[in-house]
């Protein structure tokens, strides 16, 4: 491999995203510099659950992106030697409201021509699955599908991979430009250095707009704002991950205001975590107890014996939104050689790998495993005024 001044690709972001892409573009041959403002998975990915998961996208491309990605996660433990916690436990839904069961059953029927593994559990069924879920819950659907991994491990060993195949990394190293040359990248700058190379990967995340405004492009990413709550230990006490079904209706909700469902699933350490909230509301780092208190009541509306176990601590994250809620994957619009990855809101641990390939193809030239035009920047091209 050349020397760090001198490479193919550099990603910017080093987060779970800009990780999987640096690995898949190094597995290719290409050699690759990573750098990031921050330490590594510093943002979004250090907040993250964990989360891989199917049973939340309804059909579709993004759907398609995340059974792609999901198989890729099981390979990349293959490849990198395991280590960050992966875990095919499965998701359970399930409905407290008339409404909400009704679009449950509407979307379980359409994941199931789509290919999903979707059983409906009966009431003894459900709580065989779960034996501490409330009573008041008779039926739920179990995705076995879903997936758990330690997002900042899995960022950190493949990073590692990385590394060991020539790939290198800045962290705490700022970019304060994007040069171009006709139209096309030709160099990064940071605050120190300035790196020539042929093409550029924005991984930015909530920061992903700024990277793109630094290259004389735009792009509509805004930071949506989410309350983690994690307890004390309690092994076993939760199995699935599990979920109201209002909790597909805020991923997918365009409003800018609160919205909180209930989120609950056990790690392997044995701490349970409880979501989930979302809020645009810019880079905002207060804490709203408020907040807190309903995810907290939400949570124990379905495992009532939550009320008995001792909260551990509370941390937040910021989740980079796209205003149609499709993560943005491909070159930019404007600028040739500057590849985004971004915009994948809370489903950045789980999509990442499968972004990450089609980026790798996009930048090779190769075909990817799917059309990823519904990911384009190019769709977003006629909201913003050409650079001056």
């Amino acid at each position: 491999m050349g020397s760090v001044s001198h490479p193919d690709v550099i990603v910017i972001g080093a987060g779970v995203v800009g990780v999987a892409c640096a690995f898949e573009l190094s597995k290719a041959g290409l050699k690759v510099l990573v750098i990031d403002k921050g330490a590594i998975a510093g943002g979004t990915t250090g907040a993250g659950e964990g989360n891989i998961l199917v049973s939340d996208k309804d059909i579709g491309p993004e759907l398609e992106l995340a059974l792609r990605s999901r198989e890729k996660w099981f390979e990349i433990s293959e490849e990198i030697g395991g280590g960050f916690e992966l875990e095919a436990k499965g998701g359970i839904v399930v409905a407290n409201t008339s409404t909400g069961a009704d679009q449950l059953h509407s979307l379980t029927a359409r994941q199931k021509k789509a290919g999903l593994f979707v059983d409906e559990l009966d009431a003894a069924a459900l709580r065989a699955a779960e034996p501490f879920i409330s009573p008041e819950f008779e039926s739920g659907f179990l995705y076995s599908q879903d997936a758990q991994c330690q997002p900042m491990l899995a960022t950190a060993l493949m990073l590692r991979k990385f590394r060991s195949m020539g790939g290198e990394v800045l962290s705490h190293t700022k970019v304060v430009g994007i040069e171009s040359d006709n139209g096309g990248v030709k160099a990064v700058v940071t605050t120190g250095e300035t790196f020539p190379c042929r093409a550029v990967v924005n991984a930015g995340g909530t920061w992903a707009k700024e990277i793109a405004v630094l290259a004389g492009s735009d792009l509509p990413i805004s930071p949506r704002k989410g309350f983690i709550l994690v307890t004390q230990a309690a092994p076993n006490l939760i199995r699935h991950k599990v979920y109201d079904a209002d909790y597909v209706t805020n991923v997918v909700s365009a409003d800018e205001g609160l919205q909180t469902s209930a989120v609950v699933e056990g790690t392997k350490s044995g701490t349970i975590l409880i979501g989930a909230s979302r809020e645009r509301i810019g880079f905002d780092h207060s804490l709203n107890i408020a907040i807190l208190r309903k995810l907290a009541a939400q949570a124990i509306e379905i495992f009532p014996v939550l009320s008995k176990i001792q909260l551990l601590r509370v941390y937040h994250g910021f989740r980079p939104y796209a205003p149609d809620h499709l993560p943005v994957i491909g070159e930019d619009a404007k600028v040739k050689g500057l590849w985004h990855c971004a915009g994948h809101e809370g489903a950045g641990i789980g999509l990442a790998p499968a972004s990450a390939e089609i980026i790798a193809a996009q930048i090779l030239a190769n075909s990817a495993f799917m059309n990823a035009a519904p990911f384009s920047p190019n769709r977003f091209s006629s909201e913003f005024p050409e650079p001056q």
